[in-house]
């Protein structure tokens, strides 16, 4: 299957590069940017010398559609809301890594401060958490956020089975500052991260309706959450700490059983004993999940972490790839976490 990438130079855009190249069903055939367009990638980045020695091109719909059989955005958001409806008209597939087609028009415009695609072309795309999504020979592909990705993962086990008080969920969630994106930013600097740190965007994520949205089709009557988000001075990862009250008679064995029951069979999803950390999953597209229970005040703490540049992003981008053409699910993305 050849694969084009519209938004080569971004984090995401990096990371999915590195996934196709150990990839035996794909061949990258073309890569897109704004910058350092018409320059070989390796040059750009002398680390995938190599890897991929691909011209970055000038954005084309119409030669991405002749070269390729799909195309990945990896571009922020406000970009694929545009170009995408040029693809869907002319039916051809499509991974979106960026917020753009996860939210109804209204609420995106809401919470994202830009203009939403047209209804007509978000109606193709399919929210797809690799765990929870049948995407088999689907073609349109809102790949879910880096911070849902982790919360919902966390969560939708407890809510699905009906074990928790659906008003009392408070999530705390720390990002490296990957997460950010490449854009510069005073909040970003590295002085103001350096030995810091800073919660930013309390409240007003942009991840939380997404959020919302994907908990409450598995319970209609789920409320809003308390959902904050901080940068932690690394580069990479994600860690999601979910607070949360157990319903009446519902035990720690009850707690055990969903988990086990919504993961022991996803390659990609790891329930431990134990309390997880950033390094267990960094460099690899495994969601760890532990949880413990105290009994005093009644509180379930779950916390989940991923690496967001690849089960946050690119490697859940190819996971769904894989489930989209039934081929295996962990094709080319068997990589050991990097641990130090």
């Amino acid at each position: 299957m050849k694969i084009s990438i519209v938004g080569i130079t971004g984090y995401s855009g990096l990371e999915l590069v590195k996934i196709l190249n150990n990839h035996k069903k794909v061949e990258l055939v073309s890569i897109h940017a704004t910058k350092e367009v018409c320059r070989r990638l390796s040059d750009v980045y002398p680390y995938l010398k190599g890897v991929c020695d691909l011209d970055i091109e000038v954005y084309d719909a119409e030669k991405i559609m002749k070269k390729a059989d799909l195309v990945f955005f990896a571009t922020p958001s406000g970009v694929a809301s545009s170009l995408a409806e040029e693809f869907v008209l002319a039916d051809f597939p499509i991974i979106d890594l960026s917020g753009d087609h996860r939210l109804p028009a209204n609420v995106y415009q809401e919470w994202y401060k830009k203009s939403p695609a047209k209804q007509s072309v978000l109606n193709k795309f399919t929210y797809a958490l690799s765990e929870y999504t049948d995407v088999k020979d689907k073609k349109f592909i809102a790949n879910p956020g880096c911070y849902a990705t982790a919360t919902e993962l966390a969560l939708l086990p407890l809510v699905a089975s009906d074990l928790i008080e659906t008003d009392s969920v408070i999530v705390d969630a720390k990002s490296g500052l990957t997460g950010a994106g490449k854009a510069l930013s005073e909040s970003s600097h590295f002085v103001n991260v350096h030995d810091n740190y800073v919660t930013y965007k309390l409240n007003h994520h942009q991840h939380i309706p997404e959020i919302v949205q994907t908990l409450q089709t598995f319970n209609p009557e789920m409320p809003e959450i308390q959902f904050s988000t901080s940068l932690l001075p690394v580069n990479r990862g994600i860690m999601a700490t979910v607070y949360c009250k157990l319903k009446k008679d519902v035990t720690v064995a009850d707690v055990a059983s969903a988990f086990t029951k919504a993961y022991s069979d996803k390659p990609f999803v790891r329930v431990q004993d134990s309390l997880p950390e950033l390094h267990n999953v960094i460099g690899s597209n495994f969601t760890d999940i532990g949880f413990a229970y105290n009994e005093k005040n009644n509180v379930l703490t779950v916390i989940s972490v991923i690496d967001n540049l690849l089960k946050g992003a690119a490697g859940q981008a190819v996971q769904n790839l894989n489930l989209m053409q039934g081929w295996d699910e962990t094709e080319g993305l068997l990589m050991t976490p990097s641990y130090l």
